[in-house]
């Protein structure tokens, strides 16, 4: 049943079970399913979309759960984007070689806002989407096993929401990354109020060729983490603001984000 537009309703916590590993547990299964799920909405019409990657034998290994990472596309794109450039085949091959423990990925659809002042995806987001997530897959619901990344506007939002919810994502992933521009001054006092203790692992990286003002921001924002001496990663490798840039990544992505979920 979809929440309210005036209360945000808070993912409940399941018990942190660690996943298993199919390279380690007799899994036969060699392919993640990816699956295109719609539910409904307080706040849209045309309900919520998104894609949901389960890993192999996610259906077999009932009594298991798993961390979840949440993946939003680029301004522009569909919620097919992170599908298309390999996520599910890179998540796959991490899972059984045995580099990485299993997890689910998430892919939302936001087509409806351009930024967190026009429209409603951060409500629907907080409110509607991770809860249901939580409520209907094997999460193990908690910070410490929940991230959040996006490419170009998704990593923009998963700025925003790592650092208004820092108890929700203990993992921010930025790629190609700009700080919404209404939002340059609110992130200053985001990282400053953020006790140490809550701070979100945190990665960034872009191409060496990206534009000039998506440059200058991801720029401004790794030298705030920089000033304040919060760790975190900052990468800029050879590339441009494409999808081939991105998809050359996906692998190095997906092991940072599964590093702690692994040991």
């Amino acid at each position: 049943m979809a929440a309210t537009p005036t209360a945000k309703t808070r993912p409940s916590v399941a018990s942190a079970t660690p996943s298993i590993r199919p390279a380690d547990e007799g899994c036969t299964v060699e392919e993640g399913i990816v699956e295109q799920v719609g539910i409904e909405s307080a706040y849209y019409d045309q309900g919520i979309t998104f894609r949901v990657y389960t890993p192999p034998c996610y259906k077999q290994f009932k009594d298991e759960r798993y961390p979840v990472l949440y993946l939003i596309h680029g301004q522009g794109f569909l919620d097919d984007q992170w599908d298309r450039i390999g996520v599910d085949e890179a998540a796959d091959e991490l899972i059984h070689s045995g580099e990485v423990a299993p997890f689910i990925i998430v892919m939302p659809y936001d087509n409806y806002s351009l930024r967190p002042t026009v429209g409603f995806f951060d409500e629907a987001f907080l409110n509607e989407l991770v809860p249901w997530i939580d409520e209907n897959y094997r999460t193990i619901a908690d910070r410490e096993h929940r991230a959040i990344g996006g490419l170009s506007r998704g990593a923009s939002w998963a700025i925003h929401f790592a650092l208004t919810e820092p108890d929700l994502f203990g993992a921010l992933g930025g790629h190609s990354p700009a700080v919404f521009i209404e939002e340059a001054k609110k992130v200053i006092e985001w990282l400053d109020a953020i006790p140490a203790s809550q701070m979100p692992r945190i990665w960034l990286d872009i191409g060496d060729r990206d534009t000039q003002n998506i440059m200058q921001s991801a720029e401004f924002f790794e030298g705030l983490l920089t000033e304040r001496n919060i760790p975190h990663v900052w990468h800029v490798f050879p590339g441009d603001h494409s999808e081939e840039y991105w998809s050359s990544h996906v692998e190095e992505y997906l092991l940072w984000y599964a590093e702690p979920w692994s040991e």
